[in-house]
């Protein structure tokens, strides 16, 4: 029975790390996302202000 046992926790040790690893890869793929979107918007945010001529984020100047 114990090495039944054994077996059975090693099991759940080896799909804890794979879980693990897949949320650490997860995160990385998401905050890097998060990056590229922040990026883009500060993009826009500058077209959008050279357009209209007016300060849409709130930093006291247009551009």
């Amino acid at each position: 029975m114990g090495l039944f046992w054994d077996l059975i926790q090693q099991s759940q040790i080896q799909d804890q790390k794979s879980r693990a690893a897949s949320l650490e890869d997860r995160v990385r793929f998401l905050e890097h996302e998060l990056y590229k979107t922040r990026e883009l918007l500060t993009k826009t945010l500058k077209v959008l202000e050279e357009h209209t001529g007016k300060d849409i984020d709130g930093d006291g100047y247009a551009g």
